[in-house]
Order: structure tokens, then sequence, then C-alpha cells
């Protein structure tokens, strides 16, 4: 009985109506992500105003492009409402993934976990048969398909259920659970809030009362979801959950985002009649176009792509755990912090400064880090490993290039993590113009001076 009920049926078909739904809200909320980004005139402030860009391991090929920046975006807008409308969708999800990906890889200063949410699932979606019904390449081909494979829309759901799941499991450690932190320290700021700002947000109690249901929702949500007599009571809780966040927090369109992706877990009952509204009160249209019974993928095709998302999802499933591989208190090094779904779990600032010695004279002069970054990318090098180095070896070559000799770069930083003193976080005695950027250990990172008890991820 239990065997029966692990097997999967790869064959099986189902309503193609809920990812039809996905695709449309998730190419409408993409496509004002992007209006709303260019409108904040970010796209001048944190890719073209720079003059210096904090890149990803292995990718400091990739160059920034300028004022072409405005025509990467544009692709990547236009892309989006192709998506929306299911026209040309293979080439505009295509397109979707690769202007994304290239502006995500464009700086490691914007990183956040929704970004990369939005980059893996695009990826995704390039391969599901997202405009096999409710699209305008239907309309073209004067024919749609009412089923599609199961497992097509199952891969979504399993997405979110591994980004709610490790989520929850990055909050099973002391500092969440039995210090609140950081809500404690966030949460006393929002005293300008109606109602609750002065109240609520400054009681001790509400502090844990949130940390501890924020860790209790984000393990037992996509199980909810799931599981069709607490559907639509989960439903309500992800509304209310994402709604409350975004009032509290600058998280931009990521709330709205997680809440039409939910829809995905309801039978095709709620998308139908979302698609129906649709066609009698917004396109108002009464064609009718000619319904193929079942989308298949040939064999072949269907077993190379269930490999490939085998791969897929072995890596979401295994590489939040990389940190196991590292010594030391991850929050600290964050070496394994990226890419892992831990969200929102600490308040880190720091303070770091350098200054240029002549190895053999031993004279120096400081850098007045102003000079070569915005307000922006020091705040979030001063307190991040991989900045450090990276920006010490832009420093090295900087200065080099000026006609300094012997050069070597040295850091003076310290750290406060969650409400802890500041204490010193890179070795003062390492020339970092000498570390080489890889994936072993920083030894130069002074270890953890407090415990934060991990029992999660």
């Amino acid at each position: 009985m239990l065997n029966k009920r692990l097997k999967y049926n790869f064959k099986e078909q189902t309503s193609s109506a809920p990812l039809a739904i996905f695709r449309l809200f998730f190419g409408l909320m993409m496509f004002a992500s992007i209006l709303r980004f260019w409108a904040n005139g970010w796209i001048e402030k944190l890719y073209i105003e720079p003059e210096f860009h904090f890149t990803y391991f292995g990718f400091s090929w990739l160059q920034p492009l300028g004022n072409y920046t405005y025509l990467l975006f544009v692709i990547c807008g236009v892309s989006a409402l192709f998506i929306a409308f299911g026209y040309k969708y293979r080439i505009a999800i295509i397109l979707f993934f690769l202007s994304f990906l290239y502006i995500e890889l464009l700086d490691k200063t914007t990183y956040l976990n929704h970004y990369y949410f939005i980059t893996i699932l695009s990826f995704l979606l390039i391969f599901l048969p997202a405009n096999a019904y409710f699209s305008v390449d239907a309309f073209i081909r004067k024919k749609q398909y009412k089923q599609i494979p199961k497992w097509t829309i199952d891969s979504i759901k399993l997405l979110l259920v591994i980004v709610y799941f490790y989520a929850g499991l990055a909050k099973l450690n002391s500092d969440w659970l039995f210090k609140a932190m950081p809500l404690k320290i966030w949460l006393p700021s929002k005293y300008d809030l109606p109602f609750i700002g002065e109240n609520l947000m400054q009681q001790n109690w509400f502090h844990f009362a949130m940390s501890w249901s924020g860790m209790l929702y984000d393990l037992a949500i996509p199980f909810l979801l799931l599981y069709k007599r607490t559907r639509f009571v989960a439903f309500l809780f992800v509304v209310f959950f994402h709604v409350f966040t975004r009032v509290l927090f600058p998280i931009g369109m990521f709330p709205f985002i997680m809440i039409v992706s939910a829809l995905i877990f309801f039978d095709t009952k709620l998308h139908d009649t979302i698609i129906n509204f649709i066609k009698k009160y917004i396109l108002k249209s009464k064609e009718t176009l000619v319904l193929v019974n079942e989308f298949h993928f040939s064999n072949g095709k269907r077993k190379v792509l269930l490999v490939l998302f085998g791969i897929f999802f072995t890596i979401q499933i295994l590489l939040p755990w990389r940190y196991l591989l590292y010594p030391g208190e991850l929050f600290w090094t964050e070496e394994g912090y990226r890419f892992s779904w831990r969200v929102m779990l600490m308040e880190k600032a720091g303070s770091t400064n350098f200054k240029i010695v002549d190895l053999e004279s031993g004279n120096y002069f400081r850098v007045n880090n102003t000079d070569f970054l915005t307000s922006f990318q020091e705040k979030q090098m001063s307190h991040q490993p991989d900045f450090i180095l990276e920006y010490a070896q832009f420093l090295g070559d900087h200065f080099t290039k000026q006609g300094h000799k012997n050069v070597g770069v040295f850091a003076d930083s310290y750290v406060a993590l969650n409400g802890r003193l500041s204490t010193q976080f890179i070795d003062k005695k390492v020339d970092l113009y000498q570390q080489k950027e890889s994936f072993k250990h920083k030894e130069w990172v002074i270890p953890f001076q407090s415990e934060i008890k991990i029992k999660g991820i």
C-alpha cells in the first residue's frame, strides 16, 4: 500500500488551466516588477552609476552594459508580457530567463532570495507547456490542450514546497526562536504604523510571537496547501502573512508573487472560473477553440526532461546544506548562506576600511570607500567576506596600475550580528591582495566569539 502511494505516475494527465493561470500571473507580476524597478530609478542607481560591481565567483567576465542596461530591462519586460499572454511563449520565457539572469549576475550587491526564486522558476518554465491552453499561441494555432502531464504542474508545487519548508528549517536557530532576533531590532522601528506601531511593535512578547509564528508558518504552509481540506484556510494564511510582511518590510513584489503562486495548489475549478471571468469581462470574447484532449511529450523528450528535472531538484534540495562543509558560524562567515532560502534571519552591520601598504617601506595610506563604492555597496561590503576580498583585490589592482610599488591591502573591519557588540571581523595582519577567491574556507575571518545553535539548515 505504501509503495503505491510513493510511486509517482509520470504519464498521468491533469487540467492545463492551473498552469495557464500561473503563466498569466507570473508574467504580469514580472512586468510590474520591471516597471517598478525602472520607475524608482534603480537601473541607474544600481547598475549604471557604480564604477565598480561586485561579481559572483566565476562570473567576473560579465561586464556592465552602461546605458544599454535599459535595453536589457526592456527585453526582460517585453518578454514578461509575452509570457503572460502566451505569445511566442518558448522564445519569450528563454529571453526572460537569460535577461533576468544577466541582470542578477551583474552585481551580487542586489542579491535577494526572491530574485533567485524568479531565476530558477523561469528556468523551470522553459520546459513546461504553459502555453498549451488559454494563450495567444493557442489562438494562432486554433487549437488548445485541455490536459497536460500532471508532473509539469507538480514540479512548480515542489519548488514552492522547497522554498517554504527550507525557509522554516532555517528559522530553527537559537537567535530566531529564543532571542527573537533580528525581529526584536526591526519591529520597534515600525512605531509609525497606525494602531500597532506604538503598542504591539514595542512588546517583547509580540517579537517572540512573530518569530515562532513565522517559523511554524513556513514549515506547515506547503503541506496545508497540498491537503485539499486545509487548502482554502492555508491560502488565507498566505494572503495575510505576505500582506502583513509587505506592510512591515520593504520587500517589493515578492509577497504578491508568492500569493498568486499559491493558486497553483487549487483544483482546476478555481482556475476555470478565473479564465471564464477574463474571457467574459476583459476579453469579451465568445470565440471557442478546438480542444485537443491531451498534450504529450514524446517518449524521448519526456525522459530527457525528467532527468533534467531530477538533477535540478536534487541541486535545490542539497545546495542549502553546503554550509556543513565549512567550519565556523554560518551567519558570521556567510559561507553557504546564499541560494538557501535563509530569509531575513539576521541583522548584520559592519565598518570596514582599508589601508594600502608599501610592503618594503611600511608606508601606507587609507582608502576612502566613497571614491569607489556607492553607499549601498559599501554597506553590503562591510560585513560580507567575499565582498571584502573582491574589493581588496580591486583596490590592489587599482593602485598598482597607478604606479604604487609592493602593494599590500589590509582591512580594519568590525561587525555586529543580531544585537551583539561589534567585534573584529577580519585579521588585520593578512594581506588580502595576496588571497584568492575560491570555495575554500576563508581563514582570515576572525572566528565568531558567540554562539548560535543551528538546529535546521
